[in-house]
């Protein structure tokens, strides 16, 4: 855990079990997605987004389920980015129950996408250097 470079923590809602009595992977999806927008909101993506309409797409997310979650509880969702290429760049993902144990882990992919001409761009410098700051 001490690796990872952002924490979100968020309560279980009852609205979230499914048939089996423990948290439906969609509700575990909405987690991730979450933890991807407080990575980007850390980084500054989601302002500089709003500002040029130049900022993130997630082109691939992939997720393990290891062990259930339950109501009522809570999990923290551990993030970090795991590479930065040209255009691209991954987060890693770990959710942790209340008794600290791996539920899942989960990979984003990002490009940098100009949203106005409908093209990917390469990662402008000052983000690389957020994202350095916050991986530090």
């Amino acid at each position: 855990m001490n690796d990872f470079s952002t924490k979100l923590e968020l309560r279980i809602d009852w609205s979230e079990i499914d048939l089996f009595e423990h948290v439906n992977n969609v509700a575990i999806s909405k987690y991730i997605q979450s933890a991807r927008v407080n990575y980007l909101e850390t980084i500054g993506l989601m302002q500089l987004q709003s500002e040029t309409k130049k900022g993130p797409i997630l082109v691939s997310t992939t997720c393990q389920f290891r062990k259930p979650l339950f109501y009522p509880g809570q999990v923290s969702i551990y993030s970090k980015v795991e590479f930065i290429k040209n255009t691209s760049f991954g987060i890693k993902h770990i959710i942790y129950n209340e008794q600290n144990e791996i539920s899942a882990e989960a990979q984003d992919i990002i490009v940098f996408f100009d949203f106005n001409n409908n093209a990917k761009l390469i990662i402008p410098n000052e983000i690389r250097e957020k994202i350095e700051t916050v991986e530090r």
